[in-house]
């Protein structure tokens, strides 16, 4: 079999492409390898259009295959079930930067699939999977406006670094996924330390320089091995319809996009669309032509209010932010609660503490993990009016949530500092444009309610842009018609002190460093104005927790008594738990974290832990149980495995001439340690306990 490859050093190895060889009934077909890590990408594409069919069928799955570590999956099936949350992100991450590169009125199903088939442990395969779907979108005979290539760069004591290892990634201050073509940027992923504007746009040119030869890679592939494109239909809309259509609605429309209520220019909207189907069926021209001519007369008059006559649909400034309204301790049961509305949209988030048992975990391709912080995003329908089946959170849920929980992770306190668990949820009420960005003002704030000890409070802002040609308007804060109608989603968080998530996502083939530093000003400009809003309803932790979340006391035992606070079987352990219901997490260096919402149930759980771990105090009184009765005295539990002897005449201040007479095995009383001899022997005494 011929071999199909080319080779290039790319950061610390090599990264291979190879097709040919496998998976060849697929339109395209690539294996990426690096290190020891491979991914298999696949392209394939319907012949036909379904009937009816008005937007672009793009899938994409990111599949991490246990095998591919060398691990059999958890759980009672044994086989990989539903996409992790990893898997979903990794998609996405791929979807976002190809999706605009499809040819205009291009409605043939493509479905591209990546499958990690081997990991090194050390090297994040996501980005490798980028590559490997340009390359075989690229030599397929797919119609594709490629190739595009993708790194990911971390600055580690203030030098960057190409690719990064897991463990690199951990210690860094900034991680950025950067995709780039010929053109310019096209997609961002980014969490960083509150760096500044400056530094992250070196990190994300020093990534757009590494990767041109990856570029280059690629068209020499495509030169090699590349199939010729398909000729398949674009639906495009009749040119003479689209006449009719301007002459009908461009005037009327002028007058809708004066309207400042969304709820109204929606309702015009959908009265102005019934006139022209009954007017224009009559004539021939089918109801979805109709409607698909009419987004793009709208899609025109919105972008040229903008870009000639400097108008925004609601009338604001290009920089101006909608007003900003913000509640703290909005609902009486919980840890921690807020509410942030800015213009229509809405996001009341809710924060959670708890304790060790309540952490995630995760099993990923570079090991098992837990996670202590989480951050949820739910999008219901009445956000937008709208009715819907109720489902499990879909990939935007999932990837919204992960930018906001990406965003707030630099300032979020340790768990030595802050031993719980930390749940926020954030349930998007109203949307009308860029409810990830609330989901982060309003879980700081939430955070805040709740006593948890952030660093800083964080403010996130969205970004649009109208480009035509050589002209370019940037937009602060995007409501959802100008998300809808525009070039780009881009989307900054951070503190004061600087940037800690970024995520950019083009509806265009990219755009310039000089644009995107723009852009970064005027998101730093409108992220401090936030800040300055939320700072009203609370502008640092409150010092107390709810008195509703638990209270976590944090203890140091010796680690050669963990065994034996654990006891055979976790006796030891599980007698303390459901004698006082407290919870107990015991960590491999000593640190035991006891917790409950009951002050007493706690202080009765440190007693016993106590009680056992730590050594026996001469002068100490113990609340002790009788295992044995002696002739010349009883033996008392005052610890698991721990008796000490309690002679006759250590009994009572009276004379004792029967001890069965005032004992009996099971009988409870207080003792005191009077004295501990050279082999570990424990001597007690109950009248000295009793006279204290």
């Amino acid at each position: 079999m011929q071999n199909k490859s080319l080779k290039i050093k790319f950061g610390k190895n090599d990264l291979i492409l190879e097709t040919g060889k496998i998976a060849k009934q697929a339109n395209g077909s690539v294996t990426v390898t690096y290190g020891a890590t491979v991914i298999l990408v696949t392209a394939c594409m319907s012949r036909k259009i379904r009937e009816g069919q008005d937007f672009f069928p793009l899938t994409v799955e990111y599949q991490e295959k246990t095998y591919a570590a060398g691990r059999i999956p958890g759980g009672f099936f044994k086989r990989e079930g539903r996409p992790s949350e990893n898997e979903i992100l990794g998609s996405r991450l791929i979807d976002r930067p190809i999706r605009p590169l499809f040819p205009e009125g291009f409605l043939n199903e493509v479905q591209v699939m990546a499958i990690v088939l081997s990991s090194d442990g050390e090297n994040d395969p996501n980005v490798l999977a980028l590559i490997g779907a340009s390359t075989a979108l690229s030599i397929s005979d797919i119609p594709f406006n490629g190739p595009l290539a993708s790194c990911r760069v971390a600055r580690i004591n203030n030098q960057f670094v190409l690719n990064p290892t897991y463990a690199e990634i951990e210690s860094s201050d900034l991680e950025v996924v950067v995709a780039c073509n010929n053109n310019g940027v096209v997609m961002l992923e980014s969490r960083a330390k509150e760096v500044s504007e400056e530094v992250y746009l070196e990190a994300v040119k020093f990534g757009m320089d590494s990767l041109k030869p990856i570029l280059s890679i690629q068209e020499e592939f495509v030169r090699l091995y590349g199939q010729s494109k398909a000729k398949v239909e674009l639906k495009l809309i009749d040119p003479v319809l689209m006449q009719k259509i301007e002459s009908l609605a461009s005037e009327k429309l002028a007058k809708v996009y004066k309207l400042s209520k969304k709820e109204e220019r929606e309702e015009e909207v959908d009265l102005l669309t019934k006139e022209l189907e009954t007017q224009l069926t009559s004539e021939g021209f089918l109801g979805p032509d109709i409607r698909a001519g009419l987004h793009e007369v709208e899609k025109k008059q919105v972008r040229k209010m903008i870009l000639d006559e400097s108008i925004r649909i609601d009338g604001r400034s290009f920089n101006q932010i909608r007003p900003i309204a913000c509640e703290v301790s909005v609902l009486p049961r919980t840890h921690g609660s807020s509410l942030f509305t800015r213009g229509q949209t809405q996001s009341m988030a809710i924060t959670t503490l708890g304790t060790g048992e309540d952490e995630q975990l995760i099993e990923a391709l570079d090991g098992e993990r837990k996670k202590s912080f989480m951050l949820h995003y739910n999008f219901p329908s009445f956000s937008v009016g709208e009715t819907r089946p109720v489902r499990s959170p879909g990939r935007r849920e999932i990837g919204h949530g992960a930018l906001a929980e990406k965003a707030l992770l630099a300032v979020m306190p340790s768990k030595e500092k802050f031993p719980y668990t930390i749940r926020v949820v954030s349930e998007i009420l109203e949307s009308n444009g860029s409810s990830s960005m609330a989901s982060v003002c309003a879980a700081t704030l939430s955070l805040m309610d709740a006593g948890v000890p952030i660093k800083e409070a964080v403010g996130g802002v969205a970004l649009g842009l109208v480009k035509q040609g050589s002209k370019a308007v940037i937009l602060t804060d995007i409501a959802g018609l100008e998300d809808h109608f525009g070039d780009m989603d881009f989307k900054v968080a951070g503190t004061r002190a600087g940037v800690t998530a970024v995520q950019l996502d083009l509806k265009i083939d990219g755009i310039s460093l000089d644009l995107l530093k723009s852009c970064l000003a005027q998101s730093k400009e409108g992220r401090l104005f936030i800040l300055d809003k939320m700072s009203t309803a609370l502008n640092s932790p409150r010092q107390e927790l709810s008195s509703f979340a638990p209270r976590i006391d944090v203890l140091k035992i010796n680690t050669e008594k963990i065994g034996e606070l654990i006891g055979p079987g976790g006796k030891n352990i599980k007698a303390i738990i459901a004698s006082t219901g407290a919870s107990i997490d015991i960590k491999d260096d000593g640190t035991v974290l006891v917790g409950s919402t009951d002050a007493a149930k706690s202080e009765a759980a440190i007693k016993m832990i106590r009680a056992i771990t730590d050594e026996v105090e001469v002068g100490r009184v113990y609340f002790g149980k009788v295992k044995r009765i002696m002739q010349f005295g009883v033996f008392v539990e005052i610890a698991p495995r721990k008796e000490g002897l309690v002679h006759v005449s250590e009994m009572s201040n009276t004379f004792v001439k029967k001890i069965d007479d005032i004992v009996k095995v099971g009988d409870e009383f207080k003792v005191k340690v009077i004295g501990v001899d050279e082999l570990g022997r424990i001597n007690l005494s109950k009248k000295q306990a009793e006279a204290e």
